[in-house]
C-alpha cells in the first residue's frame, strides 16, 4: 500500500493488471496519471517517467526520492500534529488545511490525506484542498503512525538505485517522444463517475487520449470502468474498440458517497500484441453478483 491514498486506487487490481500485459522492461514505464503510484510501485521498472497534473502528489514523491522527506520526518510530523489533533479536534485539521493551501508542505499533504473524509482527494477551482475532516480526533495513534512510516521507508527502499523521474506535466507532454521499448500505463479519471481529483477531465479529453494512444509507438494499457449493476460505460465501445479488452470485478471502498462505493466491472484495454496470453483464472463475476456478495 502506498503512503498516499486517493479515490480509484488500484491496489487490489494490480495483480489483474500485471498478469494481462506483456512488456520486456527494456524501455521506461510511463504513467501520465500517476495518482497514488501503486501500479508503478508494483511493476518496479528500472526506468520510469511518473507524471501527474497534481503538483502536490509530484512534490511528495520528489521529496521522497530525493531524501528530503524521510521516515523519521514523517513519524515526527504525524506524531506531533496527531497530538494536536487529539487535543484541539477538527479546529486543528482545518488550521493544517489552511496552512497547506498556503505553503504546500508535503508532510501536511500526507497528514490531510490520512485525516480527511473517507480518503477522498479533492481540490477546488483555485487548487485548494477542500475535503472536510473525517471526525476521528484520535486518528494518529502510534500503530497507525508506524504503519505510514513503514510505507514511506519501503517506498524509499524500492526507489533506491532506480532511474525514476517525477514530473508535474499534462498527459500529452508525458506521452510525447516515447520509444518503441517503452510501455505506457494509462489510468485517467473515470468518465461518467467523478471529476478528476485535481484538474477537470471531460469526455472530450478522454476521446483525445484514445486518439493519442492509438498512435503511440509503444505498448500501452488503459484502466477504465466497464459496468456496474446500474449502467455500462459506452465510452469504451465508442473509442477503444481497437484494443484488446480484459475484465475483472472488484469493490470500491473509497469515494465521497455510497453510490460510488459499489461493485464494479473494470476493463483493462491493451494495445494489440502487448496482451499476455489468457490464463486459467476464474471467470469474473458480474457487478450485480459482487454487490450481492458484499451485502451478506
Amino acid at each position: 500500500m502506498p503512503p498516499i491514498k486517493c479515490q480509484g486506487i488500484k491496489t487490489k487490481l494490480v495483480p489483474f493488471i500485471l498478469r494481462n500485459i506483456r512488456w520486456d522492461g527494456q524501455g521506461a514505464w510511463v504513467e501520465p496519471f500517476l495518482g497514488s503510484g501503486v501500479v508503478l510501485f508494483n511493476v518496479l521498472p528500472q526506468r520510469a517517467l511518473a507524471c501527474d497534473s497534481n503538483p502536490h502528489l509530484i512534490r511528495f514523491y520528489q521529496a521522497t526520492i530525493e531524501g528530503r522527506l524521510t521516515p523519521r520526518s514523517v513519524g515526527e510530523h504525524l506524531t506531533r500534529e496527531g497530538e494536536r489533533l487529539a487535543a484541539l479536534g477538527e479546529r486543528h485539521y482545518y488550521a493544517v488545511r489552511d496552512r497547506f493551501n498556503e505553503a504546500g508542505d508535503p508532510l501536511d499533504f500526507l497528514l490531510l490525506n490520512r485525516a480527511c473524509f473517507n480518503g477522498v482527494m479533492r481540490f477546488n477551482r483555485r487548487g485548494g484542498f477542500n475535503v472536510p475532516f473525517c471526525r476521528k480526533t484520535e486518528r494518529f495513534q502510534q500503530a497507525y503512525v508506524t504503519k505510514i512510516v513503514n510505507q514511506v521507508a519501503a517506498l524509499q527502499d524500492m526507489m533506491r538505485g532506480r532511474q525514476w523521474e517525477f514530473r508535474c506535466v499534462g498527459w500529452r507532454e508525458a506521452l510525447s517522444g516515447l520509444s518503441a521499448e517503452d510501455f505506457a500505463y494509462l489510468d485517467p479519471p473515470y468518465v461518467g463517475r467523478h471529476t478528476d481529483y485535481f484538474s477537470q477531465w471531460s469526455e472530450k479529453d478522454a476521446a483525445a487520449l484514445a486518439g493519442v494512444a492509438r498512435e503511440l509507438p509503444c505498448g500501452f494499457a488503459l484502466s477504465m470502468w466497464k459496468e456496474n449493476r446500474y449502467r455500462s460505460n459506452d465510452y469504451i465501445r465508442r473509442h477503444w474498440a481497437f484494443a484488446v479488452e480484459r475484465t475483472a470485478t472488484h469493490f470500491y471502498h473509497v469515494g465521497p458517497t455510497e453510490s460510488l462505493r459499489n461493485a464494479m466491472v473494470e476493463a483493462l484495454l491493451v494495445k494489440p500484441g502487448y496482451e499476455a496470453p489468457l490464463s486459467e483464472f476464474p471467470r469474473p463475476r458480474t457487478a450485480e453478483q459482487m454487490s450481492l456478495a458484499f451485502a451478506h
